[in-house]
C-alpha cells in the first residue's frame, strides 16, 4: 500500500474512533492489505495521539489465545501500543466515551524493571527484566462494525485496544505460579468466566518473550517502567453501560473495573 492509501486506512480508523460510527473491515476495502501495511496504520494513529499530548506506556499482547489464532488464521500474537490516556484506576469510573463496542477480559501485567536491550531475548533475559506482575482487565475495543474482524483489522486497530485497569497489589513473580494460577472474572458477583495463567501461550512469560524479541526487532526495545499486558487467561465478556466487573487471580489478588451508566440511567454510587 502507498503512504496516502495507509494514511487514509489511518484516518477511517482514527474518525470511526472518534464519532462512534464504525466503518468496514479495512481487509475488505483495501484489497492487498498486508500485515506490514496493518502496524503502519497502526503506528501512524499512535504517533498522531502521542502529538496530541498522549505519552506511550507500554504494550499489549493479543491473539495469545490458540483458539482465536486459528479463528483469525495466524500462528503468531500481535501488539499494540498502550497509551497513558488509556489507563484507569482500580474501581474508577470509565467513560462511555473512550469505549469501542466493548469487551472485557482479564490479564497478567508486567511491569519491566530494566532495559531489554540484547537482540534476540529469551526468558531469562525477560524474567530477570520483570520487576513484579500486577492483576489487570484489558477493554478491548473495535471501530470495526461488528467486530468482523480479521487478523490485519485487528493490527490496526492498535490490536482492538480501549482501556486498561491495573491492580495495586504488585507481586514479583516468584512469589506465585504463572502457568497454573486460577483467574475467575466476575459481573457484579456472578462469575462470568474463568481460565489460568496457562491460556496465555502456554504461560505468559511466553507472551512477554515473543513481545521482547518483537519490540528488539523493530529497534524500540522493552524500557524500564513499561507496562506490558501478556494476553487473556480465559475468554472475554461483552460490557454494557454500569456493569461493574472484578478480576481475581490466585496468588496475585483483584482488580475492578466501573463503568459510567447510560446517560438516561440514574447515576448511584456502589460500593465497590
Amino acid at each position: 500500500m502507498s503512504v496516502n492509501t495507509i494514511e487514509e486506512a489511518a484516518n477511517a480508523l482514527f474518525t470511526a474512533g472518534k464519532t462512534g460510527r464504525y466503518i468496514a473491515p479495512l481487509s475488505d476495502s483495501y484489497d492487498n492489505l498486508s500485515i506490514a501495511d496493518a502496524y503502519a496504520i497502526q503506528r501512524m494513529n499512535i504517533e498522531k495521539q502521542i502529538a496530541a499530548g498522549q505519552r506511550a506506556v507500554g504494550c499489549k499482547i493479543g491473539l495469545t489465545s490458540k483458539a482465536v489464532q486459528q479463528q483469525l488464521g495466524v500462528d503468531t500474537p500481535d501488539f499494540g501500543i498502550m497509551l497513558d490516556g488509556m489507563q484507569y484506576g482500580d474501581g474508577e469510573l470509565i467513560p462511555a466515551s473512550i469505549l469501542a463496542q466493548p469487551k472485557i477480559e482479564a490479564e497478567i501485567a508486567f511491569v519491566i524493571g530494566r532495559d531489554i536491550t540484547v537482540s534476540n531475548p529469551g526468558h531469562l533475559d525477560v524474567i530477570n527484566a520483570i520487576e513484579y506482575a500486577l492483576p489487570a482487565l484489558e477493554i478491548v475495543g473495535s471501530r470495526i462494525a461488528n467486530w468482523k474482524i480479521r487478523i490485519a483489522d485487528t493490527i490496526a486497530d492498535n490490536a482492538s485496544s480501549s482501556a486498561f485497569v491495573l491492580g495495586t497489589s504488585p507481586r514479583k513473580i516468584s512469589a506465585f505460579d504463572l502457568r497454573l494460577c486460577g483467574m475467575v472474572m466476575e459481573q457484579r458477583g456472578n462469575p462470568v468466566t474463568v481460565g489460568a495463567g496457562a491460556a496465555c501461550l502456554g504461560n505468559p512469560i511466553n507472551a512477554v518473550v515473543w513481545l521482547a524479541r518483537t519490540m528488539s526487532q523493530l529497534g524500540t526495545p522493552l524500557r524500564e517502567g513499561d507496562v506490558v499486558l501478556s494476553g487473556a487467561l480465559g475468554p472475554m465478556v461483552p460490557v454494557t453501560p454500569g456493569d461493574i466487573f472484578e478480576a481475581r487471580i490466585n496468588g496475585l489478588g483483584s482488580v475492578r473495573a466501573a463503568f459510567e451508566p447510560a446517560k438516561n440511567e440514574e447515576k448511584h454510587e456502589v460500593a465497590l
